[in-house]
């Protein structure tokens, strides 16, 4: 087998999905600033939109998706840029 084939930082990753605040722990390499306690561990978190939790394909139920709300948050964040700027 070879040597130093497998990232060294491979560790246990809390994932939590926004849409539901379901929590799962699996391993992994990603890296995160936050941290979570789980049952007096500390885990790095890492936030999901969507996760086989809450994702229709998953579950089985259809989410209407508010199209016209996610426009108005994309021009809330970045603005129209169509406008000229006096």
């Amino acid at each position: 087998m070879k040597k130093d084939l497998h990232p060294s930082n491979y560790r246990e990753v809390a994932f939590k999905d926004m849409s539901n605040d379901e929590v799962f722990i699996t391993r992994s390499t990603v890296n995160s600033k936050e941290t979570i306690e789980i049952d007096g561990v500390t885990y790095p978190l890492v936030k999901l939109e969507i996760t086989s939790s809450s994702h229709p394909y998953f579950t089985g139920k259809q989410k209407l998706v508010d199209t016209a709300g996610r426009v108005d948050k994309f021009f809330s964040r970045y603005g129209d840029r169509k406008k000229k700027k006096d």
